[in-house]
């Protein structure tokens, strides 16, 4: 069977890594032989993290899709991770539906947000329904949450499958989290989402009052304005789950809004992959990976974040009982060996379709 992945970016880009790029190994045992054209190429991720716009790298990202379209024929299946043509209608998925081309769509975000909540009106007017009519032309959605489920069950999707975004188990190992002098508190992300971890600001400046704490953050180039506390690292992916297990306790802020429930609580389930005990905000997909009191605490006001810290920087003994919990949940449900074997089910029926 021969796939082609059509992803937004090369491996450099998170989204394309875990949902795409990580899998490939495995539909190759599978025997499968995958082939890859993702939209835009490195220059434009590291604009991304830059917040510079690479111009150049969009145009020839959208010729070189164009042409690449001519090459479908010979694939027994397509995937295209969120659409083909962003900020375009949906034109081409439209056609290669009708041209019998089977393809698969996935999302780990609500990206239909972007249209149907744009504050511009032209955009809502033009591409509300945009991902909507993606979604009902495919021969199948694979969605990381229930929320994205909702969204392309209302569609009318033909097929609606929940893969949730994992992490590859043999890169990951349980953290032995013994009593320390400074507890160290953790997250991980972008230059994007470091706003949901401005949320707890106030929060952790108090706990520095009280407590010797640490606070780590891990790809987002941007300061909370605790000099004292905090310490910046730079994300890779070489590096990341050693900087992981430099945390003590892993933190996930977010806001309640349509955007943030389309969240797949990837970094919750990369602290517990390490067997950290976690702490987030009771929002979208955060209320199914973690377990209230068993694995981490859900905190939706600041007394309930500073509650949950305090339990947490004051027993060794309860943080290893959680990490530990996390750990098992994880290895369980959220690893790329698990996930992996159900992606391959699902391609091999659509093959039989």
């Amino acid at each position: 069977m021969q796939i082609l992945y059509f992803t937004k970016y090369p491996r450099l880009g998170a989204s394309s890594r875990l949902r795409s790029y990580q899998y490939f190994s495995k539909l190759e045992e599978a025997g499968y032989t995958v082939s890859v054209s993702p939209l835009f190429d490195e220059a434009y991720v590291d604009g991304i993290f830059s917040g510079k716009r690479v111009y150049g790298s969009i145009i020839m990202g959208y010729l070189n899709r164009f042409f690449k379209l001519f090459a479908v024929g010979g694939y027994d299946l397509v995937v295209i991770e969120y659409e083909l043509f962003p900020y375009f209608p949906a034109v081409f998925e439209y056609l290669l539906s009708k041209l019998g081309v089977k393809y698969v769509v996935d999302y780990d975000d609500a990206i239909f947000h972007n249209y149907n909540l744009s504050s511009n009106n032209a955009i809502r007017y033009l591409l509300g329904n945009k991902i909507a009519t993606v979604m009902k032309y495919g021969s199948c959605v694979l969605v990381g949450n229930n929320y994205l489920a909702s969204y392309a069950e209302n569609a009318g999707a033909k097929r609606v499958e929940i893969l949730p975004t994992v992490i590859d188990a043999n890169r990951y190992k349980q953290k032995q989290l013994l009593p320390v002098k400074t507890v160290t508190i953790g997250w991980i992300g972008s230059p994007s989402t470091f706003k949901y971890l401005q949320i707890i600001t106030p929060v952790l400046s108090k706990l520095a009052e009280q407590y010797d704490i640490e606070i780590r953050i891990v790809g987002a180039n941007k300061t909370l304005g605790l000099p004292n506390i905090e310490k910046q690292l730079v994300w890779s992916e070489a590096t990341e789950v050693d900087s992981i297990l430099t945390f003590d306790i892993g933190v996930m802020p977010l806001e309640d809004t349509p955007w943030a429930k389309g969240k797949c609580s990837y970094k919750l389930i990369q602290y517990m992959a390490c067997g950290i005990p976690v702490i987030c905000s009771p929002v979208g997909m955060n209320t199914e990976v973690v377990d209230d009191g068993i694995n981490g605490f859900l905190a939706d006001s600041e007394e309930e974040w500073e509650n949950a810290f305090e339990k947490l920087i004051e027993s060794a003994t309860l943080r290893a009982q959680m990490g530990h919990a996390g750990y098992i949940k994880v290895i369980e449900n959220y690893t790329l060996q698990v996930q992996g074997q159900k992606l391959a089910a699902v391609f091999k029926e659509l093959q039989s379709e």
